[in-house]
């Protein structure tokens, strides 16, 4: 860089200068910028991209500190870096309009749907209140871009039946252990993989995970699963800490994905669709509120910091709505 703006100066000079002239003025600017670096200014755009980059990694930090998990921060990160490539203006001067029109566009564009768009506008939310907080900036431009209405739909659980089919057709003794742990504790996959085979106390029939935001809880679950738990375990040969390995050698342990394809396989065989882990939460939650158990204490077991995620979970069975009409009103 240096070279560069020595030779400009000279060129610029060779008209005024002589020969003999120009070769001084050379070495004097050599010798003059030996102690010193040259770099060159950044554009605008550059130093827009930058100051946008600094602001956002300060907000992700934030986040962590609140305790969000490295998927969600990966998820913010990734989807406000996106509305800054496409909207390409400092946060400072994005507005409303800007926001609204970067929500149409991609939903239009990418056919996405609303639950989509609303998950996209509560990261924005998040991230231009922060900025408010912080006095980056005045007025966040995404407090007059109202909640996206979605469609309430009824989600599927698991009956009685299913349960039991997909229990018969188990061929690994792995597999039903599995199926009852999920089906009986509620936890989710993430926290099931992440266990050990020290994890489980089989006396209290109970074991602890390590849930969102690594907060940490106790799900108990029922005899039947503790019988196909110690199964399992006795029938393992690998020396691996793991709760639950794959089948073929070396034993590793299973991943979310794994597990996911395993039930995935397992409902195909007897043909009940859309087979998922989390489909055994969700049947949990509507099963002990659909018996009774309140709301608060599934919250718990559910490990839900809000109750209304509690709710969404859980769908009530219409036969015991209307037979508590007839209770209570008549």
């Amino acid at each position: 860089m240096k070279r560069t703006v020595i030779q400009i100066v000279v060129d610029e000079m060779s008209n005024v200068l002589s020969k003999g002239q120009l070769d001084l003025l050379e070495d004097t600017l050599t010798q003059a910028f030996a102690s010193y670096e040259v770099i060159a200014s950044a554009s605008e755009e550059e130093r827009q991209v930058k100051a946008n980059a600094e602001l956002l990694q300060a907000f992700l930090s934030a986040k962590k500190i609140e305790g969000c998990s490295d998927k969600t921060i990966d998820y913010y990160q990734s989807t406000i870096e996106t509305l800054f490539s496409t909207v390409r203006k400092p946060i400072r001067d994005i507005s409303t309009n800007d926001i609204r029109c970067y929500l149409s566009n991609y939903q239009e564009q990418r056919k996405v749907g609303r639950v989509t768009i609303d998950n996209m506008r509560r990261i924005f939310s998040s991230f231009f209140a922060w900025l408010e907080d912080e006095d980056y900036i005045v007025k966040s431009p995404v407090r007059r871009i109202h909640r996206v209405r979605t469609e309430s739909l009824v989600k599927e659980v698991l009956t009685d039946e299913n349960m039991e089919v997909l229990r018969d057709s188990c061929q690994e003794i792995r597999d039903i252990a599995m199926i009852d742990l999920l089906a009986s504790t509620g936890m989710r996959v993430g926290e099931l993989v992440n266990l050990n085979r020290d994890d489980i106390d089989f006396h209290e029939r109970q074991c602890v995970v390590f849930g969102k935001g690594n907060k940490e809880r106790e799900v108990y679950f029922n005899a039947r699963t503790k019988i196909h738990l110690q199964n399992y375990l006795s029938s393992r040969t690998d020396n691996n800490p793991a709760l639950f390995v794959s089948l073929s050698k070396p034993h590793s342990r299973l991943t979310i994905n794994g597990v996911e394809v395993r039930l995935r396989l397992l409902g195909r065989r007897v043909n009940i669709v859309k087979v998922h882990p989390h489909k055994f939460r969700r049947t949990l939650a509507t099963m002990a509120i659909d018996k009774g158990m309140p709301i608060e204490q599934v919250q718990r077991l559910l490990g839900h910091v809000k109750i209304d995620t509690t709710l969404h979970y859980a769908m009530v069975n219409q036969n015991n709505v209307k037979m508590a009409h007839r209770k209570y009103i008549g």
